[in-house]
């Protein structure tokens, strides 16, 4: 068995009790800290040294995938808001919906995928997390500014669906054509939103079910119309809306932040583990930093007797910080692919 024919037994329920591994896609500097360890020159190098499942690639990395004849950016709003959280973004004095339909979103016109596809094709036997990013609450944190938004999440929710609207209305647009161009090759829509914090969601539950749940429903059963599985990333204390997640047609949850307020990985396990699978588990805030390599040994044979093995073992974030212990790193990889 393939490692992809392996990541899609394992998310369908039948994988033969093994679990699966992923390191996430980690910056350079994190990777030059491992090339020193592993003797590796690359990202894929790093991959196949550490037995690594699953690979990530995604239209959005490629600067060729949008072609503006004006040469607008597929995310304008961050070009103009390069850090989010405190900035001024392009409606962060909105007061009407014309605000936001003098915003220049993005045409799905002007997708080209050749280059995400030659990537594709490239990337061998491992499973292929694909599809568009559509990190679309971050989207809306660049837009409005993040202080703005959840102010306008209580005061001008009509504002902010406008805009939501707009924004995903072009992620599902470029998902049809990016699918019925990638045909079989590619095996998940992976995408991300991040609603937790260290100590719970950044939102109310029924505010995030008003608010975002429904496109996340709409992305899922995209995927599964497309013969595609779903995995979401959503960081954070996010149990009081996993339920919601499984019931919008979610197929597997990462990065597993087992730090954050109610995410303990047994109480998880018991209450949804049968329902879908988790990815990551693997404590980058404190245990890969400053563990032992028996530590991270012991946490992966941990999680994997919780899970049953029905779980892909992997970083609590798929961009490992540079300061992460590489040869931890090296041990959690071990215990992952040890039989």
């Amino acid at each position: 068995m393939t490692p992809r024919e392996h990541v899609r037994a394992l998310i369908a329920g039948d994988a033969g009790g093994r679990c699966a591994f992923w390191i996430g896609k980690p910056p350079q500097e994190t990777q030059d800290k491992l090339h020193a360890v592993l003797g590796t020159t690359s990202l894929e190098d790093i991959q196949r040294a550490l037995g690594d499942d699953v690979r990530w690639i995604t239209p959005q990395q490629c600067a060729s995938t949008y072609r503006h004849p004006q040469g607008l950016s597929m995310r304008p709003w961050r070009d103009v808001n390069p850090h989010g959280l405190s900035g001024k973004g392009l409606l962060s004095d909105t007061s009407t919906l014309a605000d936001v339909a003098r915003v220049p979103f993005p045409d799905p016109q002007y997708l080209d995928f050749s280059e995400a596809l030659a990537l594709v094709d490239a990337c061998g036997p491992y499973y292929r997390l694909s599809g568009f990013w559509a990190p679309f609450f971050h989207d809306l944190c660049y837009l409005f500014g993040t202080e703005e938004l959840l102010t306008l999440l209580l005061t001008e929710p009509d504002i902010v669906r406008a805009a939501l609207d707009r924004m995903c209305g072009f992620y599902y647009e470029a998902n049809e054509q990016f699918f019925a161009a990638a045909g079989d090759r590619i095996d998940a829509l992976f995408f991300g939103n991040d609603f937790g914090t260290q100590n719970g969601l950044l939102m109310s539950p029924a505010v995030f079910r008003d608010m975002f749940l429904p496109w996340i429903a709409r992305f899922a059963a995209q995927a599964h119309q497309h013969g595609l599985a779903c995995v979401l990333h959503c960081c954070g204390g996010i149990r009081d809306i996993i339920d919601d997640l499984i019931t919008a047609g979610v197929d597997c949850l990462h990065p597993m932040q087992t730090k954050a307020a109610g995410m303990e990985p047994a109480a998880l396990a018991q209450r949804f583990g049968k329902r879908v699978v988790f990815m990551g588990g693997v404590d980058t805030q404190d245990l890969l930093v400053n563990g032992a390599p028996a530590e991270e040994t012991a946490a992966v044979q941990h999680l994997r007797r919780t899970f049953n093995e029905r779980i892909i073992i992997g970083p609590s974030h798929e961009a490992m910080l540079p300061n992460v212990n590489a040869e931890n790193v090296r041990a959690m990889a071990a215990a992952a692919k040890a039989v």
